[in-house]
């Protein structure tokens, strides 16, 4: 894989903002977590994103991790509880 939109749920629309923010490979993307990742979008675009969003960045990590290519939606729990969490400094 050399391109963003090489991944699974990754369309044109999150490619182009993520190479707003400076991840412009699917490598680059492996290294971040995905919550910091999604509030460096929202810090970017000045807003903050459709927490749909995060979930695709969950599920782009899972499979870059463990090759699993499941549906963003499968991670809409788990980015619930992230979203819900109180805010640390070290997320970005």
């Amino acid at each position: 894989m050399t391109r963003l939109e090489d991944l699974p749920n990754i369309g044109t629309a999150i490619a182009s903002d993520l190479r707003a923010i400076g991840i412009v490979t699917p490598e680059q993307l492996a290294k971040r977590d995905p919550l910091a990742t999604y509030l460096a979008l929202a810090k970017q675009m000045g807003h903050r994103h459709d927490p749909c969003a995060l979930y695709t960045l969950l599920a782009v990590k899972e499979f870059l991790d463990h090759g699993d290519k499941l549906h963003w939606s499968k991670f809409a729990a788990q980015g619930k509880i992230l979203l819900a969490a109180p805010a640390t400094d070290n997320r970005e």
